[in-house]
């Protein structure tokens, strides 16, 4: 089992905690932190953008990510929204085989 760390942003509170549950419910990840109050400064349609955002950290493995880019696709209220997974190198073998007994082998 290869984990990863997903990341993507939302604009409200409630659209974070939507996706992080959705994505828990479903066996898609094994848990997912909401970090308010980050600022976002980024170029949209030609305009640079500031904005307070909510970041999500999605714990999940490779073989789910394209069910949990498929459910943020879904859910998101974003034109293109964030979506990426940086592999997990390395981590507490414990908490590893918790993540692996977490993901529903029917999500990968």
């Amino acid at each position: 089992m290869q984990g990863i760390l997903v990341l993507t942003t939302t604009d409200t509170a409630e659209l974070a905690e939507r996706i992080a549950t959705a994505l828990v419910e479903h066996g898609e990840a094994g848990c997912v932190n909401i970090v308010r109050g980050v600022r976002s400064v980024y170029r949209w349609k030609g305009k640079c953008c500031n904005d307070s955002e909510h970041l999500l950290l999605i714990k999940s493995t490779q073989d789910a990510f394209e069910v949990v880019r498929a459910r943020i696709r879904q859910l998101h209220t974003y034109e293109v929204p964030e979506v990426i997974a940086l592999p997990l190198t390395a981590g507490d073998p414990a908490y590893l085989g918790w993540l692996a007994g977490q993901v529903a082998p029917d999500s990968a």
